[in-house]
């Protein structure tokens, strides 16, 4: 199984490709699709969907995992991650891939072990799960994250993987 994790954010959207064989996780790529925060919304979304086209185009995911919202303290910081999150789904669904939603806690949890845990020890928890030398980029890392929550909520039975968008 190979999964896309998806971290949207309207400046910084990490992605992040993990692979299941067998019982081993293997890191396949990840990156950060970062643009000014001095572009205009509408130009930063059209980057984020052209960005994600191409990563689905050259690692060709089963599925798609994204974060969910996390409650933010500003309302325009909110919607502008929602539209964010709103072209990741997007994204998916031309390419006709079933997609499946973690809340933040979920996935500190799943990966460090407890819901309240801070980016680095995300990143190095991660770095270490995939065999990694040292921890992705921040963004990038929290992607890794996404997409191995859903690999292990596949083992743990919580989750029926669906081929395509139903």
């Amino acid at each position: 199984m190979r999964v896309l994790g998806i971290d949207p954010g309207s400046r910084r959207t990490g992605w992040g490709v993990v692979q299941l064989e067998g019982t081993r996780l293997r890191h396949i790529d990840a990156g950060t699709i970062a643009i000014s925060g001095k572009t205009p919304l509408p130009d930063r979304l059209r980057v984020i969907h052209e960005g994600l086209q191409r990563v689905i185009a050259t690692h060709s995911p089963e599925v798609v995992a994204v974060e969910e919202i996390f409650f933010a303290k500003y309302a325009n910081a909110a919607l502008k991650l929602g539209h964010a999150r709103g072209v990741a789904l997007l994204v998916a669904a031309e390419s006709n891939l079933a997609v499946y939603e973690y809340p933040p806690a979920i996935v500190k949890r799943t990966v460090v072990g407890r819901g309240q845990a801070d980016k680095n020890q995300v990143g190095r928890l991660v770095a270490t799960l995939l065999g990694l030398g040292a921890p992705p980029e921040v963004d990038a890392s929290d992607a890794l994250a996404v997409a191995i929550t859903h690999i292990q909520a596949f083992r743990s039975g919580a989750v029926k993987i669906r081929t395509s968008v139903q």
